[in-house]
């Protein structure tokens, strides 16, 4: 049987409650494909930071590489200084396990309603690829006369070759897979020097697939077609900056934060992707059953697909779409749809929930397909 080694991060706030929600549609799945899950949870966030002044050391990160994948709930806490958790564990993370792509499907799912009029599920099927470990969030930077009428700050940002190739070229694979069309959107009349990297990094790569249709817009520019025309674009690939701005838009277009699912890929195969919803901690219904856990679902979702298991992730899918389709009748802790209840719904349908649209242009299954299968931890 094959077997999967799962880490478990549950983190602050709700965290810990959508991970287990999200966990129970993981098991369901595993039990109905054929393939099993072990768990292993890691005790990482504001409540360890508190107790010992340290968020990640080397021998959790050791620990973590050794699994085939991580599930992370959220990050957040008040009583931390904003940026300690963020920076400290999430990007650290990012960079120490070379997950250079990020991914960030915005899929409008039946029944559900987007804000955006003119918005259907028809029109509105994309995937933003961002790069996830430079740019501005590479973390140099200086402040000098800090307080005074004089203060200034200084944030670098670097755009190397490596990276950026690393996210244009599995946006180009994805886009192969699905319906042929990429999209680069940065600033190039601005950011003229790493505008023109990525620029030459998109044609380079572009020789390799003659059958995708690339094309571009300014980010600014992005920010008005995404939620006008949402159907205009397939794989949509930007820098670090961009691609988490644009992406909380597609959120919104897609039906909210609470629905937003992500992965933190690595493409080489010689460490684990973590996935984790993008809501945020809210630390204010922890342990209420008022979180919605479908980001958590959908992103274990895709930590399947990423594990290569395609049919058990198209299920998971297909359930979690299920049940958001009746959420508005059912939402709330009062009217028996606590958190716990959704994601026990969710599992119990995985395996009978019809298919959403067309396995052949899912983003779930084409990841499934890209995924590379681990090697040995460096």
């Amino acid at each position: 049987m094959r077997e999967y080694d799962l880490a478990v991060v549950g983190g602050d706030g709700i965290g810990p409650d959508v991970t287990d929600a999200a966990l129970a549609g993981v098991l369901a799945a595993a039990g109905r494909f054929g393939f099993a899950i072990r768990t292993t949870r890691h005790d990482l966030g504001a409540e360890r930071y508190l107790r010992t002044g340290t968020v990640l050391d080397d021998d959790a990160v050791a620990a973590l590489r050794g699994h085939d994948a991580i599930l992370l709930g959220a990050v957040g806490d008040p009583r931390v200084p904003p940026g300690v958790l963020e920076q400290g564990l999430v990007i650290a993370l990012r960079v120490a396990l070379r997950q250079s792509v990020n991914l960030r499907p915005v899929r409008l799912y039946p029944g559900v309603t987007s804000p955006v009029t003119g918005v259907t599920p028809d029109n509105c099927d994309l995937v933003i690829v961002r790069e996830n470990t430079e740019g501005l969030y590479s973390g140099g930077g200086s402040t000098s006369h800090a307080g005074t009428p004089h203060a200034i700050a200084l944030q670098h940002s670097v755009t190397t070759t490596a990276a950026t190739h690393d996210a244009v070229q599995f946006a180009f694979r994805l886009a192969a897979a699905r319906r042929g069309r990429l999209t680069l959107c940065h600033k190039t009349n601005v950011l003229v020097h790493a505008g023109r990297l990525w620029s030459d990094v998109v044609e380079q790569v572009a020789a390799d697939f003659p059958d995708v249709e690339h094309d571009y817009v300014h980010a600014d520019a992005m920010c008005q077609h995404l939620p006008l025309d949402p159907g205009r674009f397939d794989v949509v690939v930007t820098d670090n900056l961009f691609g988490d701005i644009i992406s909380d838009l597609g959120a919104t277009v897609q039906g909210g934060l609470g629905l937003a699912a992500s992965a933190n890929h690595n493409p080489h195969g010689d460490g684990p992707s973590m996935f984790e919803p993008v809501h945020g901690s809210a630390p204010d219904i922890a342990g209420t059953g008022g979180a919605n856990p479908a980001a958590a679902a959908l992103s274990a979702a895709m930590c399947l697909a990423g594990l290569g298991e395609a049919e058990a992730a198209l299920a998971l899918e297909a359930a979690t779409a299920s049940v958001l389709a009746e959420l508005p009748a059912l939402a709330g802790p009062a009217m028996g749809a606590d958190t716990a209840t959704i994601g026990a719904r969710i599992a119990e349908r995985v395996g009978s929930a019809a298919p959403i649209g067309d396995p052949a242009t899912s983003f779930v299954a084409a990841f499934a397909g890209l995924a590379p299968r681990r090697t040995a931890p460096a």
